[in-house]
């Protein structure tokens, strides 16, 4: 008998591929960034896991302006084909970026973006087999009844890793829960640029009493 199965609801990750490499401007304010961080414990937030830039959370106001300008084109395709918004009046744009750096043996664990509608991240410098978990927010409620697995696929897994690769930007919705796998290097840092995006104007409508001006 034949059938099929229909995904329905899918949650996307837009991926883009910056084809130039990193500029010497780029790299050297990059380079700046790290350092200051790793001097003054007060200007880096860290889990035991990951070091992030904490002062510095306007990377992209920086040498950075050409990377920034890759990334809100491909924030405006997102909004266009994804959230497709009938009033084009509205401006989403990029609140705050900041460095991450997870060093060798390092990871994140999982957690989501606040305060934000779509979240990105640009990675600079990647080793062989990294990746980003995507956790199923909807695992809580799918696990009310445990059935042990036989194998995980795209319908039953409540993780999914996306191979991530260097001069690669990713975009998805800032609710979804993610991680950072152990980075395997024994030399090398996974350096990436993360950033949250809202709005700015009208949404909802006057006469439902949803109306809300950002």
């Amino acid at each position: 008998m034949m059938h099929k199965i229909v995904n329905i609801f899918p949650t996307p990750i837009y991926i883009a591929k910056r084809e130039i490499e990193a500029t010497t401007s780029e790299l050297e304010d990059i380079k700046s960034i790290i350092e200051k961080a790793s001097e003054k414990e007060t200007e880096s937030f860290s889990t035991g896991y990951i070091i992030s830039s904490r002062k510095n959370t306007h990377l992209f106001d920086t040498k950075l302006n050409s990377l920034k300008a890759f990334c809100e084109q491909h924030i405006n395709t997102y909004v266009n084909e994804i959230i497709s918004p009938k009033n084009t009046e509205l401006d989403f744009y990029i609140t705050q970026s900041w460095l991450n750096i997870v060093h060798p043996g390092e990871s994140h664990p999982i957690h989501c973006h606040t305060n934000s509608i779509i979240s990105g991240i640009f990675y600079v410098l990647t080793v062989e087999g990294d990746a980003i978990q995507f956790y199923d927010p909807g695992s809580l409620m799918k696990n009310r009844t445990e059935i042990e697995m036989l194998e995980a696929t795209i319908w039953n897994a409540p993780v999914q890793n996306l191979d991530i690769h260097k001069n690669e930007l990713i975009l998805f919705p800032s609710w979804l829960g993610h991680g950072v796998t152990r980075n395997a290097s024994t030399t090398t840092n996974r350096i990436s640029i993360a950033f949250n995006v809202f709005i700015k104007g009208s949404i909802g409508e006057e006469t439902r009493m949803t109306e809300l001006v950002l």
